[in-house]
């Protein structure tokens, strides 16, 4: 193997193995397996991962880049603790965004993706009549992935996912609190008709109300958000 080949083999090994750690390190996270204030120590982490230590390391980069973890000098990196003050912040920035993504998928979607959507719903309600609050937190993010696969906004659907990084713990503490689920499938409802019949006034202002939802669901239950 030449000199070059070689580089652009650990170039590719090392974004391989950032992407399997920063992926598990996300997943831990929102499920509150890894708690605010967990130290990440990059030794730990490439024994229980098995990759090396700069792709630990870029992975603590890119999560650090989220707003998922922190470095702290001296004292190395730690999951971040996300205030439920900065939480409510970053959701009213998603209200924005949402809306303005329900909107276009409103103006633009064709009948293949409005099918998509309603089979989604279907299979959202299926999981709130049967209790499966996990399958159901799953669902609410295939809803947004096809609301923006539907708008066409690139810019909008990136700045989300960049704000969702930061709140995907509470978030997935909420989806599967059995109070809250009925009452986002309400909501999410609203915004799938509303794109169903191409009303974009009806859909930005439904995708409003539930993050609206969310935002007040998390100031009432703030031990469990």
């Amino acid at each position: 193997m030449s000199a070059a080949s070689a580089k652009r083999w650990r170039r590719v090994h090392s974004a391989a193995s950032r992407k399997v750690v920063e992926t598990r390190l996300r997943e831990a996270i929102s499920r509150g397996d890894m708690a605010p204030g967990h130290r990440l120590v990059e030794s730990d982490l490439m024994a229980q991962f098995g990759m090396t230590r700069n792709g630990v390391r870029l992975a603590l980069d890119a999560l650090a880049a989220d707003g998922l973890v922190e470095r702290v000098p001296n004292k190395g990196a730690r999951v971040r603790l996300v205030t439920t003050d900065e939480a409510v912040g970053i959701m009213e920035c998603r209200m924005v965004l949402d809306g303005l993504l329900s909107r276009r998928a409103a103006e633009s979607a064709t009948d293949a993706q409005v099918e998509r959507l309603l089979a989604n719903r279907e299979r959202m309600r299926a999981a709130v009549a049967s209790g499966d609050l996990a399958t159901y937190s799953d669902l609410i993010q295939a809803h947004h992935a096809i609301v923006q696969d539907m708008a066409r906004r690139p810019v909008a659907a990136d700045l989300v996912a960049r704000l969702q990084g930061q709140i995907v713990r509470h978030q997935f503490r909420l989806s599967r609190h059995p109070e809250r689920a009925p009452e986002s499938l309400q909501e999410l409802e609203l915004v799938v008709d509303a794109v169903a019949d191409r009303d974009p006034d009806r859909a930005e202002a439904a995708a409003r109300a539930h993050l609206q939802g969310v935002i007040d669901s998390v100031l009432s239950e703030p031990v469990r958000a």
